[in-house]
């Protein structure tokens, strides 16, 4: 099998990651649920080693970056691997007290005997996980949050990803402002910082923070890519439209923790370590693996450090959905997204003999193909096109396919036996959902299982199919196309089983074909270079909230992480462009779990009236009343937060702006505190929406704010005596509505799990 060079690279990446983080898009060719694993090199392997803190009789300063290595080093002397000093892969100080070196079992040993060791584990590796979406999401030039915020200017957003093209227009710095004066980057030679690059750092073994992945240049672009006008993919996207980020004015910071090889953890928590000591404002991580109990996650630990700093963690929830419990990036102090679809189809219509029609896309669209009816072929029984045993020669040919994009190897079987155009049947459990990838070797276009069942019903009707034909209506690219969002197949679903009882993801955003930055380097299936690409996954959704982060952080500077979150997820939406409950891929009502609180909606998130904010000493309690005192001391790395000191507090109880609770007859109540963001004197009424059987009250039933910053708690019960038998889940959800603002929480009610 042969091919291109684009996707040799992503193909290579998702069979090393299945090894082990995740870059979270959806590869060509690749399996769709991805597990990950420890990496061992020999008789040694790379260890992210926790640590003490130096004693303080060791430092000359707090930030003393020489005496925290040789500190880190002195582990490792003495263990058995001689000149054990070289080893010290990186050195954390900001996210991490410890280190990542290779190590035998045996040195491992001699280092876990050393007084001030607190863990170690074996690192992962992690995988990968526009011109329509600002404009779908509502953000318009010179108007709106756009407007108020300055685009996001002086914000600075961190990414952690696979480099950046920093040649590419997205980039330019033309008219920006110099970088805030509390910013600590710099620019890695060669690259020369400008007002908009304000960073760029490598920390993966070619030590260069070119982009030969184009992955972090598709998410940075997306997050915060300048106005590029005259911007398209393939001739498509509205053939030149102007391309934007979500935040345009804000200033970017690059750490290349990924390369063609893949992301290994060691080198994710050096990017995150530095980006955090640099001053960011918003961390942006694409990546992810398999879950692991938040004491054994790197990307948990490193995110309770940042926000503890300031800096909120925005996090693909992976993409091993639909099947239930597949997320990534749990963690309550992380923000994990969803992806779903935009209005914009980017349309192939199949036009069988028979006159019906049926809407599918492509990427590889032939306008002179159009006018020309062709033989149908379609096998008896499931047809993978892997070979022919007929002459299919001039034939449109119908191929079934296992895999979220086509793979290659049917296009190529197609071609070689001269078939003049393919139509590809989706795999049925990504039901409407179609993952677009840019092929070069024949017509095509993709179908929903749906309608390729009705497709392969015409092609072998009767006795005789020599005089069925079809052929496929290229238009281009449509928009306003409904429903819209619709939740994509591949995005991970909830429930949590690291963070079991907290709402999981947390807000869904674009991540369906999107079309943003690329480097014209890195080939797109073919000779000819481009700038833009289209590629699908939580990934791509990732940055669309980084994005909208940085515009509310830079309306509201003081708020702390999690208020930013719950302005995010309190002001999202629950219903689509029709005004209908947002659906699944199966055009199902969407859980919770699917969607999180709902998809974001930028213009509300800066003012979102009231917020839930949470604190270091209320995640201290979630760990300890979720994992004990040895998890918290692994997480937090502060003498001052030990479970004798901080009250254990539930998931249920835990001041998030989700409430889950169990799905049972007796009352549970929880309770919730809110702080007055909004005007200074404001009255809120709770409004409360449930299915039948499933009951809610709240108490008090009004708030009343007099000033700003203002506190108020209030407490949910919730019951199910009334719920049928063998009901699993009930949703619903309670919002707090006044004259201005509407503050809406998901109300989950679930038989599987026990909280106390």
């Amino acid at each position: 099998m042969t091919i291109s060079p684009v996707a040799g690279v992503v193909f290579a990446l998702v069979l090393v990651a299945t090894a082990c983080p995740v870059l979270g898009y959806v590869p060509h060719g690749a399996p769709w649920r991805s597990t990950g694993a420890w990496q061992s090199h020999g008789g040694a392997r790379t260890y992210i080693v926790l640590v003490e803190p130096p004693p303080p009789a060791h430092l000359q300063y707090a930030d003393d970056e020489a005496a925290h290595r040789l500190w880190h080093e002195s582990f490792l002397l003495g263990s058995g691997g001689g000149g054990g000093p070289r080893r010290v892969r990186h050195s954390y100080t900001s996210v991490l007290s410890g280190f990542a070196a290779r190590l035998t079992d045996g040195e491992l040993a001699a280092v876990s005997r050393k007084p001030g060791f607190v863990r170690a584990f074996p690192e992962r590796r992690v995988q990968l996980m526009t011109t329509r979406t600002p404009a779908f999401l509502g953000l318009e030039p010179d108007r709106g949050v756009w407007n108020a915020t300055g685009y996001g200017d002086g914000a600075i957003i961190g990414f952690l990803d696979t480099g950046i093209d920093e040649k590419h227009p997205s980039f330019r710095d033309e008219g920006m402002p110099p970088p805030p004066a509390r910013w600590k980057g710099a620019c890695q030679p060669p690259v020369r910082c400008n007002n908009k690059l304000i960073g760029a750092a490598s920390f993966v073994g070619d030590n260069t923070t070119t982009d030969d992945v184009g992955h972090g240049t598709h998410t940075t672009g997306t997050a915060a890519g300048r106005f590029v006008e005259g911007a398209s993919a393939f001739g498509l996207a509205g053939g030149g439209g102007t391309a934007a980020g979500m935040a345009p004015g804000a200033h970017l910071a690059v750490y290349k923790v990924c390369d063609a090889q893949g992301c290994f953890e060691s080198d994710l928590l050096a990017g995150m370590d530095a980006a955090v000591k640099d001053g960011v404002d918003v961390l942006s991580i694409s990546l992810g693996g398999v879950s692991m109990p938040l004491d054994k996650d790197p990307i948990a630990i490193g995110a309770f450090a940042a926000s503890s700093k300031g800096v909120l963690v925005v996090c693909a929830g992976g993409n091993s959905g639909p099947l239930p419990s597949t997320l990534s990036n749990e963690a309550p102090w992380i923000l994990t997204v969803a992806a779903g679809s935009v209005d914009r189809s980017f349309r192939a219509t199949v036009r069988l003999g028979d006159g019906e029609m049926f809407e599918g896309e492509s990427l590889t669209q032939d306008k002179h193909f159009s006018s020309k009816v062709y033989p149908l072929y379609y096998s008896q029984g499931m047809n993978y096109c892997d070979f022919f045993d007929v002459n299919i020669t001039g034939m449109m040919v119908v191929c079934d396919t296992e895999t979220p994009v086509p793979p290659m190897s049917s296009i190529e079987a197609v071609q070689e036996a001269g078939g003049a155009g393919i139509v590809f049947i989706n795999e049925p459990d990504f039901g409407y959902t179609i993952v677009l990838e840019k092929y070069y070797s024949l017509p095509m276009s993709q179908v929903t299982a749906v309608d390729g069942t009705k497709i392969m019903g015409y092609a072998m009707k009767g006795s005789s199919t020599t005089n069925h034909t079809a052929t496929i209506v290229f238009n281009s690219t449509v928009v306003g196309v409904k429903p819209a969002p619709v939740v994509a197949a591949f995005s991970s679903r909830g429930p949590s089983v690291a963070s079991p009882g907290v709402l999981k993801p947390d807000i869904m955003a674009p991540g369906l074909n999107i079309l943003a930055a690329w480097p014209s380097e890195v080939p797109i299936g073919g000779p000819k270079p481009y700038n833009f690409n289209v590629i699908s996954g939580t990934s791509m959704a990732t940055p669309h909230v980084t994005g909208i982060v940085a515009l509310v952080k830079k309306a509201h500077p003081d708020w702390s992480p999690a208020a930013i979150k719950s302005a995010i997820m309190t002001t999202s939406s629950a219903v689509d462009n029709g005004g209908h409950q947002i659906m699944d891929e199966e055009h199902q009502k969407a859980s919770f779990y699917a969607v999180g609180a709902g998809h974001v909606v930028p213009a509300k998130a800066v003012d979102p009236g009231l917020v839930y904010d949470i604190g270091v000493r209320d995640y201290a309690g979630y760990i300890c009343k979720l994992l004990g005192e040895a998890a918290l001391k692994t997480i937090a790395r502060n003498a001052n937060l030990t479970c004798t000191e901080v009250e254990p507090i539930s998931a249920a109880q835990l001041n998030y702006p989700a409430i889950v609770v169990p799905l049972r007859a007796e009352p549970f109540a929880v309770n919730r505190t809110v702080t007055n963001v909004g005007p200074a004197k404001s009255n809120y009424t709770a409004r409360i929406e449930t299915p039948k059987g499933l009951a809610v009250k709240v108490e008090p039933a009004e708030l009343e704010f007099t000033e700003v910053k203002e506190r108020k708690t209030f407490t949910v019960t919730v019951s199910a005596a009334g719920a049928s038998a063998g009901e699993k889940l009930a949703e619903g959800s309670l919002s707090w509505v006044s004259d201005d603002h509407v503050v809406r929480s998901p109300i989950v009610a679930d038989s599987n799990i026990t909280l106390s």
